[in-house]
């Protein structure tokens, strides 16, 4: 039984440290935020008041992805979460990705309207404001960088903090169109460049925010999250001399996982033995077994009466 957690804490490695971040990206960009919202009134940019406007979303966002910290730490040894608080951040992601969708339409709305019915920007002006914006959320994506390797984190990472970043990263994508947009207008001349540039920054964030909903929404619908762990646990149950009849494996948080197996074995040996040979097997947290007798034949189906059923939960 001590071979697995039973303490139902399903957090990442990391949660303090993404915790921290989270706040203090919260609260820089609250501060650009109101940075691009008066640079864009003061200077007409539609580009500016756009990136200002998904600068609120990020705010938000940030202030999500905080609480939903906050509140998987709180609630950690919660007796009333089977499954533990792990979930709790990929509920933060999908509600991120959501606001990500809005702020593209919002995004894409204004800068068809734009683009219908031009507006002369203060191009000169807005530009320096653009380039600092790009600054603060370079800033931002480096404090909110995965603390696990690129592979790990994109696998089995914290992806609260990954949709925090995401966020960034789109950010950083529709300040660099804003910026050529601008740039286009002041020395070319091209008026039409800087609704583009936000038609085209809405573009952008309408596919991160897809591929962030199906990324969070697969964990909340616990679907197999991982197929080389699922094919390690069968291997392992196999050369422990068992045949395995049903195997579910789902995601509880960052690095943690849930497996729930049937092994089939005619020697009759104990769930224990299998569990044994599952103990190290890093990212699984929680283990249920059930241990049948093995059929003579696998093709014909055992009376329910005659399973003498051995079973261990952890």
């Amino acid at each position: 039984m001590d071979a697995f957690r039973v303490d139902r804490t399903y957090l990442g490695a990391h949660h303090g440290r993404n915790e921290r971040r989270a706040w203090l990206a919260a609260g820089i960009c609250a501060v650009t935020f109101l940075v691009q919202i008066l640079g864009g009134l003061a200077f007409n940019s539609i580009a500016l008041l756009a990136g200002g406007v998904h600068m609120a979303a990020h705010v938000a966002a940030l202030t999500i992805a905080g609480l939903a910290y906050l509140l998987a730490r709180r609630y950690a040894k919660d007796g009333r979460f089977a499954f533990g608080t792990g979930k709790i951040g990929y509920l933060a992601a999908f509600t991120n990705a959501v606001a990500l969708a809005i702020t593209a339409a919002v995004l894409a709305g204004e800068s068809v309207m734009r683009l219908t019915q031009p507006e002369t920007a203060d191009f000169h002006g807005a530009t320096p404001v653009a380039v600092s914006v790009l600054a603060i959320n370079l800033l931002c994506m480096w404090l909110l960088r995965p603390a696990e390797a690129p592979q790990e984190a994109a696998e089995d990472g914290d992806l609260n903090l990954s949709a925090a970043h995401l966020h960034l990263a789109a950010d950083v994508a529709v300040s660099v169109l804003t910026i050529a947009g601008l740039l286009a207008g002041e020395h070319l001349g091209w008026t039409w460049a800087d609704p583009l540039a936000g038609a085209l920054g809405a573009v952008l964030v309408a596919r991160f925010a897809w591929g962030l909903a199906r990324r969070s929404g697969a964990v909340l619908l616990d679907m197999s999250p991982n197929p080389r762990l699922a094919a390690e646990i069968g291997a392992r149950l196999e050369a422990a001399g068992g045949h395995v009849a049903d195997l579910h494996l789902w995601r509880l948080g960052p690095g943690h996982h849930a497996a729930i197996a049937v092994v089939r074995d005619e020697a009759g040996r104990p769930a224990a033995h299998y569990r044994a040979a599952l103990a190290d097997l890093p990212g699984l947290s929680h283990v249920t077994l059930e241990v049948r007798p093995e059929a003579p034949h696998r093709d014909r189906e055992i009376p329910a009466d005659a399973l003498t059923r051995k079973s261990a939960s952890v």
